[in-house]
């Protein structure tokens, strides 16, 4: 029975869900800790509504991330093709390849969210420093392209047949 539930496909399916909850619970928590402080600024000036969005809208690139490492996993395991036979060694492996991603999309969305909130108490105080405020969120990202890459390359470089 233990050898069904932690069989080498499930595990797969473990990093495939992973990558997509984990990246998309950050994104969540991040675009919402930009909404509630964009929402703030709009009910003082409305018109700032294009320079809030573009803050709010740049921690949802991490639940992408997530959401496409899951998808590029579902179609290198064989998911998308039909039946799915996996060692325990591959499972694991895709597990490993999800967990970058996973973790660092979850955690960098949160706090990209917290630098684009204080971006929109910025620009509600100095609307032409917008590029500035973009910057500060954009730095964060750079870790969640990071953790994308190391998601990504095993991926498409490892040769998976010959994981046992």
């Amino acid at each position: 029975m233990l050898q069904q539930i932690f069989s080498g496909t499930n595990i797969a399916l473990i990093g495939v869900a992973l990558a997509a909850i984990l990246s998309g619970i950050g994104s969540a928590k991040g675009v919402g800790i930009v909404g509630k402080a964009a929402s703030g600024m709009l009910a003082e000036d409305p018109s700032k509504f294009g320079q809030a969005m573009l803050l709010q809208a740049l921690p949802g690139t991490q639940g992408i991330y997530g959401l496409v490492t899951a998808f590029l996993i579902l179609w290198k395991a064989g998911f998308l093709g039909g039946a799915v036979s996996l060692t325990t060694g591959q499972g694991a492996f895709y597990l490993m390849v999800s967990l970058p991603i996973a973790i660092v999309g979850l955690v960098s969305a949160i706090i990209q969210g917290k630098v684009a909130a204080a971006g929109v108490n910025l620009i509600a105080k100095r609307p032409n420093e917008l590029v500035k405020a973009i910057m500060s969120a954009a730095l964060v990202e750079t870790y969640a392209i990071f953790a994308l890459l190391i998601s990504l390359l095993p991926i498409f470089l490892v040769d998976v047949s010959a994981i046992a």
